[in-house]
């Protein structure tokens, strides 16, 4: 902080305004003068004056003699600020109390709550800080609040690293925020966070939309450095494992400034390559966590979670967990590991095979045996060794079956013949014929206007009153017809 030399007659208030800048500053009139005056009012307050004078640093000041040190300001009756007949300009005020904060308050690290956050469309941050007992206003310019790693939010607990500032138009002081960073976690930490729970809200990282591995991968993609250890790791493993796949390089910084674009730019690029890709890693070697933060970049994220083709994710080492990780289909621990994942270990494959051939001759040798168990009982049987034997006993079977049947065949007839004659037998005995021969007749009304049989048929006679005299009646006896006239009726 800036030192305040003031000559030593002066009474005790100055002196005390002499041990702290701002009130020393705020003591000292910015009094217009001319450069004599101006420069000994200069050393006094340490600020630059309205007339033009330079400022002359701490360092300057004391390399003067005493004697240099040791002066009194003429006070000019004419000069503005001095009297209420040459008053201050506003912005000659504000540009001193500027000029004033800039020379004695550095650059400090300021502690406390963000609040009445905005940023409009201009990339601007504007917010105030807050503890409990105080406030001030703060400002993030569009240069910083590009390289900001985390989103701040209301009520957020930060540190802020700048400059105290006088605006102007306004007449308030407000920090000038360089850089700021959350408190009690680190900044990337905050960002991972932040975008992790934003990104689990729209499903990215749910299980049910990762996407199975192909067991036998002929062709593999690989996004990363063309000269970093991870290819040469993943290559060694894969040699070693399994030499039946093809591997295609893409290139991309996996570190640094652009580098989150150009793996997304990778990533879209293995989806059009054709013949199409059956596995693509995407990955790199251990770092730390600023070197690894590609891989936590929302574009990178978004491309993999797009990609058709089934991800792993091989990005630093075991501790190393990165959002690429998390929505990749499948996560490995290191390079090496992604080799073991993607492709399956020949030894394994063959011994497997071997398995199989074993069981596969184990159960054709018991088939085999079966078969031949059967084969030999059949062989034993009489029709295999004695044939005609056999043939001899099945037609004995089939004479006493054809006896059997034609027995059965006489019965059902007899039976059927027995209740046929007692069915006519039966209506013998009811038909009419029957009566007629017991010396019964039928007797009918024959009426010559009748032209339907059915009604002469129907007017068989039962009583008297169903006639008159003059009638013609038809009387069947058991033998014969008879036709005769009514002459009589007695009733």
């Amino acid at each position: 902080m800036t030192r305040m030399l003031w000559d030593e007659d002066e009474d005790d208030d100055s002196n005390n305004n002499a041990a702290d800048p701002l009130k020393a500053n705020a003591a000292a009139p910015p009094i217009k003068s001319t450069p004599k005056v101006a420069a000994k009012r200069s050393k006094a307050a340490g600020v630059k004056s309205s007339a033009g004078g330079k400022l002359n640093s701490p360092k300057a000041a004391q390399s003067e003699s005493p004697e240099s040190e040791k002066f009194i300001v003429e006070k000019i009756p004419d000069e503005p600020g001095t009297t209420s007949e040459s008053p201050l300009s506003i912005e000659d005020l504000n540009q001193w109390i500027a000029a004033a904060i800039e020379a004695n308050i550095p650059k400090v690290w300021v502690a406390g709550e963000i609040t009445d956050l905005s940023q409009p469309r201009s990339g601007h941050i504007y917010l105030g800080l807050k503890d409990s007992n105080a406030q001030i206003r703060a400002v993030l310019w569009r240069s910083s609040a590009e390289r900001l790693k985390f989103k701040l939010e209301d009520g957020q607990a930060v540190l802020a690293y700048g400059r105290v500032d006088l605006y102007s138009p306004r007449g308030s002081y407000q920090l000038v925020i360089e850089r700021i960073e959350p408190q009690g976690v680190g900044a990337l930490q905050l960002a991972f966070q932040q975008l992790y729970q934003r990104l689990s809200r729209e499903g990215f990282f749910d299980a049910d939309r990762k996407k199975p591995l192909v067991k036998f991968p002929r062709r593999i993609g690989f996004v990363t450095s063309p000269s970093g250890a991870a290819i040469q790791d993943f290559l060694e493993v894969l040699r070693r494992r399994w030499r039946g796949t093809d591997v295609i390089i893409i290139p991309a910084k996996v570190q640094g400034v652009g580098a989150a674009q150009e793996i997304a730019a990778g990533i879209a690029l293995a989806q059009r390559i054709e013949p199409p890709l059956d596995c693509l890693v995407v990955g790199r070697g251990g770092g730390s966590m600023e070197d690894l933060w590609c891989f936590n970049e929302e574009v990178v994220v978004r491309a993999i979670a797009a990609s058709k083709i089934p991800t792993i994710s091989a990005v630093g080492h075991e501790i190393d967990v990165t959002l690429s990780d998390l929505v990749a289909d499948v996560r490995a621990l290191t390079p090496s590991e992604a080799a073991e994942l993607v492709v399956p270990s020949e030894a394994d494959v063959l011994t497997i095979v071997e398995g199989y051939e074993r069981r596969l001759s184990q159960s054709l040798q018991q088939k085999f045996d079966l078969y031949r168990l059967k084969l030999d009982s059949i062989a034993r049987r009489p029709v295999i060794t004695r044939p005609e034997e056999y043939i001899a006993q099945r037609a004995q079977r089939i004479d006493e079956l054809g006896i059997r049947i034609e027995r059965a065949i006489d019965r059902t007839i007899e039976s059927m013949r027995l209740k046929l004659a007692s069915s006519a037998a039966s209506l013998d005995a009811l038909s009419p014929l029957k009566t007629l021969e017991r010396g019964y007749s039928l007797t009918r009304l024959v009426d010559s206007q009748t032209v339907d049989p059915q009604t002469v048929a129907s007017s068989l006679l039962t009583k008297t009153s169903q006639i008159a005299i003059g009638d013609t009646l038809d009387t069947r006896l058991s033998e014969g017809r008879v036709e005769s006239r009514v002459t009589r009726i007695i009733d």
